[in-house]
């Protein structure tokens, strides 16, 4: 009886859940009901997936120098923003807690930012202040507002967000300001475009256009612009949700792709090297304007490129890209194609004489003067001396006696060698010379005087790109190469195409043309008469060639653009490099006494950089006997005619050991030095330039 009486009390007790939890299921369902019915609108409005596609922003790729060091990136900066009106979960608002910790955030906004930035943002707050003051209980509220323009960096957010916005926990500050519910300061974040050197080789490596709407930035020239598709990326795409009127983007159909990076053949130290050198000498000079470019023999590659243009009296800055844009008269440089093409036709041998005579003749009823006119002239030289002279009358005579009765074949020969060849450069705006042929369609502006004028470079238009690719194709045993300012092509750290050297002109003289042009250039750098004997250097073989052109302005012929181009070390060349300087103020109008020095400076500088490293791949006879490194330790009581041992020491001491030793200097780096170009025990050549690496 007791257990049968048990079992029907669990019965029920079962009975009783059951109708429990099914009343509780009907009234969810009522209540789920008459929701639906009743404020399924109002639900519906707070949650709804827009139809309309909408593109998500992606990241800039970023451009990278040869060694790996970034020339262009994006980074974040952050404006503070306030909204007075919010509040925390005690329901004390912003503008409360501000009044309350003011002083405070002066204090913490100075002691962290630069004090102009501090002195904005508290003027913001102080707007901020007002503008409530004045709209305290109406609906006219600035919710979101922004305390100045001026962003800060991701250090300096961090840093104002640790001290005073709460993280900090040993002051008493606005805590409830971390709470992502409630807006009171924020800051948002905003993507610049930044190049951590400044305005190094800035002209080649290009600018962006300000983001759109989305955050995207185009290229506006130079590198950004012309591999743009390539470091843009492809924004993501996807649908916009809306929350309690907050939208959200989720990438329904396409995630968006980071932009791929790209590394130049830019070497930073050689570009400083560049940048410095030739912008030293436009002060000296007061030019209007300098392009240096600085080109790897074997590959075509630019390892430095610079645009100095005077932007104010006394201050030189990256102008408009030169070396690839200026179509202008190349002058004397231009004599080295004229020689080549009239050795190449077997019309002119380096021996065959020219009567240049005093110095100045009438040419097709117009006068021609060489350089020392008034000194008398050269009288009779030979072909190869009008090089070395740089004679405008010798060159002119010799293609006028090879081609005046054929002008259209100098030309042709001049073609042959794939000069006016357009190489499609990477730099968006770059120009093609224009060299004309007495069979083109506007050939009525081919006169009497265009073949002798054109032979020493005048009446054709080359950028100096274009004619450092020229002697670089010299250098490099007759083979023209495509300048190239890009490497490598990255998908983030993986190599998804490496450049290759690209050839235009396989060979462009033969074996026997191309000796006696090098021959030339040793002669014009290296003789004791030769127009570029500014150029020569005793630590460093040098060829090359100058170049003075007088340039064309709304007022005529005015003002001269001089020029040296050649290479180094002259018996296994490995840089080419081109100087050009336009409208110098002081000084008499010289391309070897102007160009010819910064092409040494430059040269000895990259000489004394990699000496240590590449001594050992030039030819024995490329350095100097007195040269030679002596192997053996430094000692303080050796001979005083001996370089000293600074090792260790700091620039101050190191620099002056050196200079009490008659060497000039060359430092790299901070520190104490590390290394010198050098080694310690060498024989002092006076005047001789050492390098100093310091770390």
């Amino acid at each position: 009886m007791g257990k049968q009486e048990s079992s029907d009390k669990m019965i029920q007790r079962y009975v009783l859940v059951a109708v429990l939890i099914i009343v509780a299921g009907i009234y969810i369902f009522a209540h789920a009901c008459i929701i639906s019915i009743r404020d399924g609108n109002a639900w519906r409005s707070k949650i709804s997936l827009e139809s309309d596609s909408v593109l998500i922003p992606t990241e800039r790729g970023d451009i990278y120098a040869s060694n790996g060091e970034i020339l262009a990136t994006n980074q974040s900066f952050y404006r503070l923003t306030i909204d007075m009106w919010a509040q925390d979960n005690k329901k004390e608002k912003t503008i409360d807690s501000i009044m309350k910790y003011r002083s405070f955030i002066e204090e913490n906004f100075y002691a962290i930012l630069p004090d102009s930035v501090a002195g904005r943002l508290m003027q913001g707050l102080n707007n901020a202040i007002d503008a409530y003051n004045n709209y305290p209980h109406t609906k006219k509220r600035n919710r979101s507002f922004k305390l100045s323009n001026t962003a800060i960096n991701y250090i300096e957010m961090i840093q104002l967000k640790n001290v005073i916005f709460g993280y900090n926990k040993k002051k008493e500050a606005l805590y409830y300001l971390n709470n992502p519910n409630l807006l009171g300061i924020r800051f948002n974040r905003i993507n610049r475009r930044v190049n951590p050197y400044g305005t190094l080789a800035l002209r080649t490596i290009g600018g962006v256009y300000t983001a759109d709407t989305v955050g995207r930035r185009t290229g506006k020239n130079g590198l950004e612009l012309y591999y743009d598709s390539l470091l843009a990326g492809v924004p993501g795409m996807g649908s916009r949700r809306k929350i309690n009127g907050a939208q959200i983007v989720i990438p329904t159909i396409r995630r968006p792709e980071r932009g791929k990076d790209i590394v130049t053949t830019i070497d930073i130290d050689i570009q400083d090297i560049t940048e410095k050198t030739l912008k030293n000498k436009l002060r000296e000079l007061d030019a209007e304007s300098g392009t240096a470019v600085v080109m790897e023999v074997a590959t075509g590659e630019v390892k430095a490129i610079t645009n100095m243009g005077r932007v104010s009296e006394g201050v030189w800055s990256e102008a408009q890209n030169y070396a690839v844009s200026d179509l202008s008269e190349p002058g004397s440089t231009f004599k080295v194609v004229s020689m080549m093409v009239a050795l190449e036709d077997g019309l002119v041998q380096p021996d065959t004489p020219v009567d240049t005579e005093k110095g100045i003749v009438t040419i097709a009823g117009s006068p021609l003067k060489d350089h020392n006119y008034n000194r008398g002239g050269y009288g009779m030289i030979t072909a190869a001396k009008s090089i070395r002279y740089s004679s405008n009358i010798g060159v002119a005579k010799l293609i006028l006696q090879a081609y005046g009765n054929d002008p259209g074949k100098y030309v042709d020969g001049i073609y042959r060698i794939g000069l006016q060849t357009d190489m499609h450069l990477e730099i968006p705006g770059y120009a093609v010379p224009r060299i004309r042929h007495p069979k083109d369609s506007k050939a009525q502006y081919w006169s009497r005087t265009t073949l002798p004028w054109m032979s020493f470079g005048y009446e054709t238009q080359i950028p100096p790109i274009y004619t450092l690719a020229f002697f670089n194709a010299i250098a490099n045993n007759g083979t023209l190469l495509k300048p190239i300012f890009v490497k490598e092509i990255r998908n983030a750290k993986q190599v998804v195409e490496r450049i290759k050297p690209q050839v235009i002109n396989e060979r462009i003289c033969s074996e026997s043309t191309l000796l006696a042009i090098r021959q030339m250039l040793d002669s014009v750098v290296n003789a004791h008469d030769g127009t570029g004997k500014p150029a020569h250097s005793d630590l460093i073989s040098i060829s090359g060639k100058t170049g003075t052109a007088q340039l064309w302005t709304a007022h005529g012929r005015e003002g001269h653009q001089v020029s040296f181009c050649g290479y180094f070390p002259s018996e296994k060349p490995q840089y080419s490099i081109i100087v050009v300087i336009r409208q110098p103020r002081n000084g008499v109008a010289s391309g070897g006494q102007m160009c010819g020095s910064v092409f040494k400076s430059i040269a000895e500088q990259i000489y004394a950089r990699n000496i240590l490293i590449k001594e050992n791949d030039f030819p024995s006879d490329t350095i100097h006997p007195q040269e030679a490194v002596v192997k053996q330790s430094y000692d303080k009581t050796q001979s005083a005619d001996l370089i000293p041992n600074v090792k260790g020491m700091g620039a101050k001491d190191a620099v002056y050991a050196m200079e009490q030793a008659g060497l000039r200097v060359h430092l790299s780096g901070q520190g104490t030095v590390v290394s010198q170009s050098i080694a310690a025990g060498s024989k002092i050549i006076k005047g001789q330039t050492i390098g100093l690496q310091l770390q």
